[in-house]
Formats: C-alpha cells, sequence, structure tokens
C-alpha cells in the first residue's frame, strides 16, 4: 500500500509541470487564427468570395477577396466570444461539479472541434464555425482547471497563475507549426487528428494529477488528490474558506455595492455572497479593465491578415514572413507572463504592516500590475494604428506582453480579491461580459472594410482614446489600499493605546 504512494511535493511538482505543457501544446491554440488563415486560404477555404475586378486604369483584373477576409474574421469573432462567454456556464460547473466533471467537458469539446476540423474542407468550409468554436471554449476550460495549482504554491501563487496563462498565450504558436508543417506537405488533416490523438494524455492527466474537486487555498496539511493507493484529503473549499483566519467576509447589512465588499469585513464570520461580489466596485472597475483591452486584442489578431496584405501591397511573401514573426513572438507569453506573477508576489515573505491580512497585502501589492498592464496596452494599441510595416515588429512584442500580463492579472486579481469558493463563477462572469464587448470587433472590421474603404484610421483614433479608460481600475485599487492602510494604522495605534491605558491603571 504505502510503496505506490507518491509524496505530496513530487505530485505537486508533476501537476505543475504537465499543466504548463497542457496549457502550451493545446489550451489557447485559437489565438494563432492569423498563422492557420495563412493555410486556409491557400487550401481555398470560402474561396468562392473572391470576385474578379475589372481595372480603372487598364483592362487587367484583380481580385477582390473582402468577403472572403469578412468570412475568416467572423470565424475568429465567433470563436473568441464563445471561448470567454460560455465561460460563465462552465465557471458555474467547476465550481459546481469540480475539477474532474469540467476537465472531461473540456477534452470532449476540445476533440471535437480538432476532428471537425480534421475533416473540413473549401467546400464544406462552413465547418470551421463549430471546430474553432469548439477548440476555443475546450482550451479556455483546460485552463480554467489548471489555474487552482497555483494554490499549491502560496508563496508562488499569483506567479504561477500568470505563468499558466502565459502558457495560454503561448499555444497560440500551434498554428504556426501547422503552418510550417503545411507547407513541408503535410496536410491540415493529419495535423488536427495528431491534435484529436493527443486528447488520451489530457484524460490521462485528469484521473492521475488532478484532483476531484478542487485544491483548497491555503492547502491543509497532508493534502492529497488523484491516483492514491492510500486515503486522500478531500475539503470542501468554501467550508475550508470560512475557517481561515482573515478570511474574505462581508456582514448580514452590508450595502453590495461598498467597495470593502472585495475586501475584508473583519468583524464578521460569513464569507462574502456571489451577489455582493459581483456588484462590487473592484468587479466593476475590472470588467471595464479587461473588456477594453481585450477588445483591441481581438480587433487586432482578427484583422492582421488583411492589415499586413494592405501594408505589403499583398505581397503574399513578405505577409508570410510578418505572420511568422508575430506567431514566434507569441511563444514568448510563457516567458512574459511570471514577471507579472513576481510583481504581484514581491510581498511574500516579508512582514505585513499592523493590522494588515494577507489579503489586503496581496491586493495591495497588485495595484502596480494593473497599472503597468494599462500603460503596455496603450502604447501596444497607439503602435498597431500607425501604417508603417517595420514598426509592426514592436507591435508584435507590445502585443504579446500585454496579453501575457493581461491574462494572467486577470485571474490572479480574481483569485486575490474575492473568495475561492466564487472564483470559477466570477472569472466566468468577467470572461462572459468581456466577450459581449468583444463582439464590437466585427462591426469594426466591416466600418473598416465598408464605409472607409479599408482606411482604419478613425477606428484606430478611436480605440487609443478608449484605451485610457483602463487607469481607472488601478487607481481605484490604489487608492483603496490607501485607505484601508491608513485605517488599520489608526486602529493599530487605538489599540496600543488602550493596551498602555489598561497597564497604567493596573500599575496604579
Amino acid at each position: 500500500m504505502q510503496r505506490c504512494e507518491i509524496s505530496p511535493r513530487l505530485r505537486y511538482r508533476l501537476t505543475l509541470a504537465s499543466g504548463i505543457l497542457e496549457c502550451l501544446c493545446f489550451a489557447g491554440v485559437v489565438f494563432g487564427f492569423a498563422s492557420l488563415v495563412f493555410v486556409l486560404k491557400k487550401d481555398g477555404y470560402f474561396s468562392q468570395l473572391c470576385v474578379p475586378v475589372l481595372g480603372t486604369t487598364d483592362n487587367q483584373t484583380s481580385t477582390d477577396c473582402s468577403g472572403q477576409d469578412e468570412q475568416f474574421s467572423l470565424v475568429f469573432t465567433i470563436a473568441s466570444f464563445l471561448n470567454n462567454f460560455l465561460i460563465l456556464i462552465n465557471g458555474y460547473i467547476f465550481d459546481r461539479f469540480g475539477t474532474m466533471v469540467t476537465r472531461l467537458l473540456a477534452i470532449t469539446l476540445y476533440t471535437t472541434g480538432t476532428i471537425l476540423m480534421a475533416f473540413s474542407s473549401a467546400a464544406f468550409s462552413v465547418l470551421l464555425f463549430p471546430a474553432l468554436s469548439c477548440i476555443a471554449v475546450g482550451g479556455i476550460l483546460l485552463l480554467l482547471t489548471n489555474m487552482q495549482v497555483g494554490n499549491l504554491f502560496a508563496a508562488r501563487r499569483s506567479t504561477i497563475i500568470t505563468l499558466y496563462n502565459g502558457a495560454f498565450d503561448s499555444s497560440s504558436a500551434v498554428f504556426l507549426i501547422i503552418k510550417v508543417v503545411h507547407e513541408q506537405g503535410i496536410s491540415l488533416r493529419s495535423s488536427f487528428l495528431f491534435l484529436s490523438f493527443c486528447s488520451i494524455i489530457h484524460v490521462g492527466r485528469t484521473f492521475l494529477l488532478m484532483p476531484r474537486t478542487h485544491i483548497p487555498y491555503p492547502v491543509p496539511q497532508h493534502y492529497t488528490y488523484g491516483l492514491n493507493c492510500g486515503e486522500t484529503n478531500t475539503y470542501d473549499v468554501e467550508e475550508f474558506e470560512k475557517m481561515q483566519e482573515g478570511g474574505m467576509t462581508v456582514s448580514q447589512d452590508n450595502v453590495p455595492s461598498a467597495p470593502e465588499e472585495g475586501t475584508e469585513a473583519k468583524d464578521s464570520g460569513k464569507v462574502a455572497s456571489f451577489r455582493s461580489c459581483v456588484l462590487s466596485w473592484f468587479f466593476l472597475g475590472h470588467l471595464l479593465w479587461l473588456s477594453i483591452m481585450q477588445l483591441r486584442h481581438y480587433l487586432f489578431i482578427g484583422t492582421l491578415n488583411s492589415m499586413l496584405s494592405r501594408l505589403a501591397n499583398d505581397d503574399p511573401d513578405l505577409v508570410s514572413r510578418y505572420i511568422n514573426a508575430f506567431a514566434i513572438t507569441q511563444l514568448c507569453g510563457v516567458l512574459c507572463a511570471p514577471w507579472n506573477g513576481l510583481i504581484m508576489d514581491r510581498h511574500k515573505g516579508k512582514p505585513r504592516a499592523p493590522g494588515e491580512t494577507e489579503r489586503e497585502a496581496d491586493l495591495r501589492s497588485s495595484s502596480l500590475s494593473l497599472f503597468l498592464t494599462s500603460l503596455q496596452c496603450v502604447l501596444f494599441s497607439v503602435c498597431a494604428s500607425i501604417s508603417v510595416l517595420p514598426l509592426q515588429y514592436l507591435t508584435f512584442i507590445l502585443q504579446v506582453l500585454n496579453r501575457s500580463f493581461l491574462y494572467g492579472g486577470n485571474a490572479a486579481f480574481i483569485s486575490i480579491a474575492f473568495p475561492a469558493c466564487h472564483f470559477g463563477k466570477l472569472f466566468g462572469l468577467v470572461m462572459a461580459l468581456s466577450a459581449v464587448v468583444s463582439l464590437l470587433q466585427y462591426p469594426c472590421f466591416a466600418l473598416v472594410k465598408g464605409t472607409l474603404g479599408g482606411d482604419p484610421f478613425y477606428v484606430d483614433i478611436a480605440l487609443n482614446l478608449l484605451t485610457l479608460l483602463v487607469f481607472i481600475h488601478p487607481a481605484y485599487v490604489f487608492f483603496h489600499c490607501r485607505k484601508v492602510a491608513r485605517r488599520n494604522r489608526e486602529e493599530h495605534a487605538h489599540t496600543e493605546m488602550a493596551t498602555a491605558s489598561k497597564m497604567v491603571e493596573v500599575k496604579l
């Protein structure tokens, strides 16, 4: 019995490493769509929408493929929308039924999507819509179930959450690999059948290295999960969180929209309700912050191929070179994201201010991360709106840096500011609502292609002005933390004065 058990420390490390590989190779492949579009165009997907156009100055004809580009943009718009919107339902499933059920659902969706892609063709281009959508939804679910692994490493919790999100971002380079092997003669069908076969790995990891329910935070002593010949300690996360000293609580008569709902109400023993979390300024500000930046990124990815074609004067070799450069920079997401986690975890191991709880310290540390992410987005948006082709190399770098900070910081902030028992629902809700905003990418694309005659200047100006609003959230968190710190100092000083007065009375 004893010989077939795995030590908890080794199990934690195997879970962490295998989860990073899972996210890196599978979870976010849909965001490498720009590379896949290049292959799909070669294979003739939606080619019936390309129409010949007679030149005005000479009698030569050219081909107008704006209808084809719009279809590809629509495929990505729907997939990216469902990627986020269905997390609202899937987050509830994760909180209610646990890790195993959620992962089995993710694997089913992902495998369905890869099989549909494998059997799609130019004649059945419409299969791209369900295929990419299933891959996107299944991939984000794999990420959702993996982010809780950060709970196993308390001192580096935010770093690991951001690392997983960075691996998710970097997995978009998988479509670059498919593009490269396609140029070497490997068909799309073979590539996606291979991805389908890899689902066996996901199933094995689900039963061997993942919990059946959830990983609590902080992790109790002798906590185990997965396949084990001995007994396994399992915990109800909500009940366990109520027992934690300094856990997030809220009083019964607290006003839902009060700023303190995202933090502690120390004099009560009840975990904050889901409703109070949703109605807090922390959640609303975070939703605005995520929605604006996500819209900018989705519009950039969905229109990248057509933008590069315009700047490169429809030179396919030059466009291919820039698409490859973009996909290669996406690999750096897994290297960029942990820096955000280190920023959020920089206070770990240091003494806290008097009266400050661990959650308050985590929240204070997150304000710098939120500000840097906002600044990166503004710089990325400005560079993306300048119609200079060589400058797009810098745009690619800023885009992958900001995107890795954005999604890692999003998950880490939710895990810090709100109770762990609501993480799946809150993560799902914020992603779902931001997905509704991201639907604006398609009308923006149609506006540029139609009314503006292919010139995105005015849309870019509007987006640059819109991105300035993202600074509202880090500013609010910063001033809230200052308010809490001042309150803690006053309470500490009052306690010390009361203690000193009692000591004097005793002596007298």
